[in-house]
């Protein structure tokens, strides 16, 4: 999150860095580190084999409506922001003889999206900045049916670039802005072009709530440490 060009308060789940510096200005930025997120489907590929390539995860989640129940915890390296619990173990909870595997391939987006949920909240919580739209990258950005839980989670829409190497190409882009390929920040800007923006259903808040209440309490049972404010 851009926290501007004073140096924030530091937040207890937070990291706090320079998001850049122009012109003498550094503008900084607040940072949540999540451990496992796309590493949970690789672990669903390369642990489980219930499905042979990452990208398959969006058509075997398709096959269900929800979850059915199951939720699933990834602190398959502990849990980052806003918890920093290193001893907290994965977990997934809700089986029953009705699971199928199409139910933990969706709970395991579910949970990519949740735990993003947890650090927005946590962010707006510790910085009282409002987040008007959330915006994306990298691999995990393709998956459709992940992009739209997130944005049902969040309530705001859900950006996926075109270029979703964000990374390299803001590096690129200050190296052009340094070298007068572009004149401003706003021309700098104006390059950027959204491949989709998801829109938050608004019909389904209610069970988006109720999933990601699920969610919380499936987190309480590995970790301890959940004093970090929820809206």
């Amino acid at each position: 999150m851009n926290a501007g060009t004073t140096f924030p308060v530091p937040a207890e789940g937070m990291l706090t860095t320079v998001a850049w510096r122009l012109g003498g200005v550094t503008t900084y930025a607040v940072e949540g580190s999540i451990f496992v997120t796309g590493a949970a489907v690789q672990w669903l590929r390369d642990g489980l084999g219930i499905i042979s390539e990452s990208r398959e995860i969006e058509t075997l989640a398709g096959r269900v409506t929800d979850s059915g129940g199951v939720v699933f915890v990834p602190a398959l390296t502990g849990l980052g922001s806003p918890w920093w619990d290193p001893d907290a173990r994965g977990a997934v909870f809700g089986i029953t003889r009705g699971t199928t595997a199409a139910h933990l391939a969706l709970a395991t987006l579910e949970a990519t999206a949740f735990q993003t949920r947890d650090v927005v909240d946590a962010m707006v919580a510790a910085t009282g900045i409002p987040i008007r739209s959330l915006r994306v990258d990298g691999g995990a950005a393709g998956n459709d049916r992940l992009m739209q839980i997130q944005a049902d989670q969040l309530g705001i829409d859900v950006e996926r670039p075109v270029d979703r190497e964000t990374t390299a190409a803001g590096a690129a882009l200050l190296a052009g802005l340094a070298e007068g390929v572009w004149s401003s920040l706003d021309a700098v800007a104006a390059t950027r072009a959204i491949d989709r923006r998801f829109i938050p259903n608004t019909e389904l808040k209610v069970f988006a709530d109720i999933a990601h209440a699920q969610w919380r309490a499936g987190l309480g049972r590995v970790t301890e440490k959940l004093s970090p404010p929820h809206q």
